[in-house]
């Protein structure tokens, strides 16, 4: 296979490098063979929002040597005042065979509102969630592409499609979000296996036409299957994230000390900010997902998120759980439960933590199982699952300062917490385990009396399943500072500062793709040719993939996003404006196969905005660039945005508003 060569057309953003006011935006452009200086776009352009991510591949035209390749439209709608009123739309399957499917989402909108939580479900099983940009006045586009074939189970069956994205309309919210949702479906040789069914974890409600999220702690997240008998393998994923009182929950203080600033700024949240998502069999714990600390693009400070969208904002991860260790508990013919909670820490004012099995308010969760059917159709024989899962170890100190007068000035308070969980079985007469180890560190100061929040997080883990490799090793640290000045009818500012990352390692029979597959296609096709779009970008290019590129077996993800922003708004009606300048690194690569963890880069991404243009973007796909030189400097001003209303709120800072006037001293 050395004289092999396939070729891609990629397709990048490459964004205009020049400074220019803050209201103006720069926009993707064609990119032929050569490398193109993008000039800057004039101040009324949309501005494109984009999530820096890996490159997704589709091929182009409408068949190939393997079969056809099929587009089709999902959905075209406008979401206005749309809370509880998803869309609701009638899927059918393409007239031909597929193993691979890959989907594109984009948006447009205009005017003011706020980021907005979406969720879409293939009846009643939740298949991916997402979020939306922050519109301006000139308007915003985003596009998100997204591998979809470990649902293959159900693209091959007629479905009822609903997308659940609530959204307010009014005069003072007017951002309409218009979406376009495709769907592109093919085949590629050599394509992993997926799932035979699938079974969901959920409320069950598209039977009337509405979303079958769970709300925790208002729902008891509990459902009931009865298993098929003839199965090698099941994964549970989990999908989670707070709302409300709870989006900021690593920001939040220990239960005892929620009243700390009752006179100055008032109540904040409590729980602790120590969040874990478990699933449950038959009241027994089979897994646990410690939370990425997702934020949303109107999170802390708005002026963060233009055009750089937050890590995986328009794609909210999901856990992998393997039960395949329960099978032959569950292969009974019996009816078993499968339950999802939130666990958080209560605590008695003296150091010593109490678990607690659920949240004070708003988590979002649903999951569902995935089945792999045994080759050999036999019912499943073996042991009972042999369950190692010790309560967390945890540890939490704080410490509080006071003023000369005796006002409470400064609360620190630090919380960690380890988990190790082992689950084992013989299955169909091999040995299988599920091991999780995790461990997790936070501290959290609240100084200038309650104004100034400095938040530092660690989070490591890393899963295992033995009979069936896998292994996915993850951390995502953050650091999180933020002040504001709050007058009562008067002016409001925020300032903040970031520094954020996630590194994530797949490796072996992952249920959700790993993102090599399409690499793996180049070493395995005997096509001369074989052309394929990189989304979500735009200006296609034509690049060669080397015949050495070899077979990949996982993949590694490593990216850091640094910035600075501002928020202020003069609580008149001339509006509210945030700027801010965000950094963001990215490289992907992938493990190579029977190489013992050697690995060879794929794709790269090295890019910074200031006041929402682009001043440096940089990326490599196999080793050749497409970076684009930065552009003269220009004078730049402010985006005006929503207005955050409750500034407590939008920090996470607890309930309801200041008490009193505040500012970065503490109370004046």
């Amino acid at each position: 296979m050395s004289s092999l060569r396939i070729l891609w057309v990629a397709i990048f953003s490459v964004l205009a490098t020049t400074h220019e006011p803050l209201d103006s935006v720069s926009r993707y452009a064609h990119a032929d063979a050569g490398l193109t200086k993008r000039q800057g776009s004039p101040a009324t352009d949309v501005l494109d929002c984009f999530q820096v991510y890996e490159p997704v591949l589709t091929p182009e035209g409408t068949s190939n040597e393997y079969g056809c390749v099929y587009t089709q439209t999902l959905m075209e709608y406008d979401f206005a005042n749309s809370y509880g009123m998803p869309f609701v739309g009638n899927y059918t399957p393409p007239p031909c065979d597929f193993n691979r499917v890959t989907m594109n989402w984009t948006v447009t909108s205009k005017g003011r509102q706020f980021d907005r939580l979406a969720i879409m479900y293939l009846g009643d099983i939740e298949v991916w969630r997402t979020s939306t940009a922050e519109p301006t006045s000139y308007g915003i586009v985003f596009t998100y592409a997204k591998e979809m074939q470990h649902y293959n189970a159900l693209w091959k069956e007629s479905q009822k499609l609903i997308f659940d994205l609530g959204n307010i309309v009014d005069d003072t919210y007017t951002g309409i979000l218009n979406t376009t949702l495709t769907a592109t479906f093919f085949t590629v040789p050599d394509s992993p296996p997926t799932a035979d069914s699938i079974l969901p974890i959920s409320k069950q409600a598209s039977a009337s036409d509405a979303s079958s999220v769970f709300q925790i702690p208002t729902d008891n997240a509990t459902v009931s299957h009865t298993l098929p008998t003839n199965l090698d393998r099941a994964v549970v994923s989990l999908s989670a994230c707070g709302q409300g009182g709870e989006e900021f929950w690593y920001t939040n203080t220990l239960s005892s000390e929620t009243e700390t600033f009752e006179d100055t700024i008032g109540t904040l949240y409590g729980g602790s900010p120590w969040r874990e998502v478990q699933i449950l069999i038959d009241g027994q714990l089979a897994g646990v997902s410690w939370p990425f600390p997702i934020i949303f693009t109107g999170g802390i400070v708005p002026g963060f998120w233009r055009p750089i969208v937050g890590i995986d904002a328009y794609d909210l991860r999901e856990h992998e759980v393997d039960i395949t260790p329960w099978l032959p508990y569950l292969s009974d013919g019996a009816a078993h439960s499968f339950e999802i909670r939130v666990a958080s820490l209560d605590d008695d004012g003296a150091g010593n933590p109490t678990l607690l099995d659920t949240v004070a308010s708003n988590w979002l969760v649903t999951g569902k199982i995935f089945l792999f059917k045994s080759d050999n159709s036999t019912t499943v024989t073996g042991t009972q699952p042999i369950i190692s899962a010790p309560a967390p170890q945890f540890s939490i100190s704080s410490s509080l300062t006071k003023s000369a007068n005796g006002t409470n000035q400064t609360l620190s308070y630090t919380t960690t917490a380890k988990r190790e969980l082992s689950i084992s079985a013989t299955v169909n007469s091999k040995q299988v385990t599920w091991s999780q180890s995790l461990s997790y560190n936070n501290f959290n100061e609240l100084s200038d009396q309650g104004v100034t929040q400095y938040t530092k997080q660690s989070t490591i883990g890393s899963d295992a399943a033995t009979g069936i490799v896998y292994r996915n090793t993850y951390s995502y640290p953050i650091k999180v500072s933020s002040t504001y000045l709050a007058i009562p009818e008067g002016p409001t500012s925020i300032n903040g500062t970031l520094d954020r990352g996630l590194d994530f390692d797949v490796h072996g029979a992952a249920v959700f793709p790993s993102g090599v597959q399409p690499f793996n296609s180049s070493y395995n096709s005997t096509s001369p040719k074989q052309k394929f779009s990189i989304s979500p970008l735009q200006g296609p290019q034509q690049i060669t993939l080397p015949s050495s590129l070899g077979e990949f077996s996982g993949s590694k993800l490593s990216t850091n996003q640094t910035g600075q922003a501002r928020y202020y708004s003069s609580g008149a009606s001339n509006g509210s404006y945030s700027y801010g300048t965000t950094a963001q690194t990215f490289t992907f690569s992938g493990v190579q196969a029977g190489s013992n963890g050697g690995t060879r880069e794929l794709y790269t991404r090295d890019v910074e905005a200031v006041n929402t243009t682009i001043t440096r973007d940089e990326e490599t796909l196999l080793g050749r660039s497409f970076g684009v030189p930065a552009g003269s400097p220009r004078p730049v001003g402010s985006q005006q945005v929503l207005s955050v209303g409750s500034v407590k709120a939008a920090l996470g800072r607890g309930p309801g508003k200041t008490k009193e006037q505040m500012a970065g001293g503490g109370k004046r």
